[in-house]
């Protein structure tokens, strides 16, 4: 039974016969090189080409990983600027932060992307990204609504400048989702105005609602509400007037 060591020494023989490195080869300065360098350098992994480097990407990302899949996709970037891959990775790189949560961080990756290539094909896709991030972020109809304002915003300007696109359906839907939380919290408002007897303000608001909203499901309890809002009103008071006039 031969010994390991005459093994490995057979097989280090075998890769200089097969290389043709019988002879070491020189250094920089014509001087032979060790064999251990010459064999370090042999193992090292070659450097990845740039496909391999965007199919790695892209795997990270299907997989979920997207901090992981940011930097590579930046890696990209940075490195391949005048290649069409760049302009993958810097869509990808805010796919990433979208996917991740990190909606405002997409946001301006969204736009950068716009207005650095405003008449690429994936513009449709980056400006319905933009009213989904805002979408994501809306907060209940008792708070702030400024996202859902700016889901809106983004949404319709993607059916006024892309009617096609095959976003629009769900641009669509969402649009009206939004004005359901919108005219959900003009309700929510002149309810409030009710309750602490600011009547006029609360007639105003629902007013407003029925007029901007009148196809949401809130205008319902709308009308009911400014029934009972309007036997309180005072008689010289008229609908359309300022709450405090």
């Amino acid at each position: 039974m031969s010994r390991p060591g005459f093994c490995f020494l057979g097989l280090v023989l075998s890769l200089f016969l097969l290389t043709g490195c019988l002879h070491r080869p020189a250094g920089p300065s014509g001087e032979p090189q060790s064999f251990w360098a010459w064999l370090k350098r042999a193992a090292a992994p070659r450097p990845k080409n740039l496909l391999e480097e965007v199919q790695e990407a892209m795997r990270e990302f299907e997989r979920g990983r997207y901090v992981v899949a940011f930097e590579k996709f930046q890696s990209i970037r940075d490195r391949y600027p005048t290649t069409p891959y760049a302009l993958l990775a810097e869509l990808k790189m805010a796919d990433c932060k979208y996917y991740s949560g990190s909606y405002e961080e997409a946001i301006v990756l969204y736009e950068q992307f716009e207005k650095l290539h405003p008449t690429n094909e994936a513009v449709p896709y980056v400006i319905f990204q933009i009213g989904s991030a805002y979408y994501r972020m809306m907060l209940s109809p008792d708070r702030d609504q400024t996202n859902t304002r700016k889901a809106i915003e983004a949404y319709e300007r993607l059916l006024r400048q892309y009617p096609d696109s095959p976003y629009s359906l769900e641009a669509r839907r969402r649009i009206r989702r939004c004005r359901d939380n919108l005219a959900a919290h003009e309700y929510y408002v002149a309810h409030y105005y009710f309750r602490v007897k600011r009547y006029r303000a609360a007639y105003a608001r629902l007013e407003y609602l029925l007029k901007t909203y009148p196809d949401t499901d809130t205008a319902l309890k709308a009308r009911s509400l400014l029934k009972k809002v309007a036997t309180k009103v005072g008689p010289d008071w008229q609908p359309g007037q300022s709450p405090d006039s």
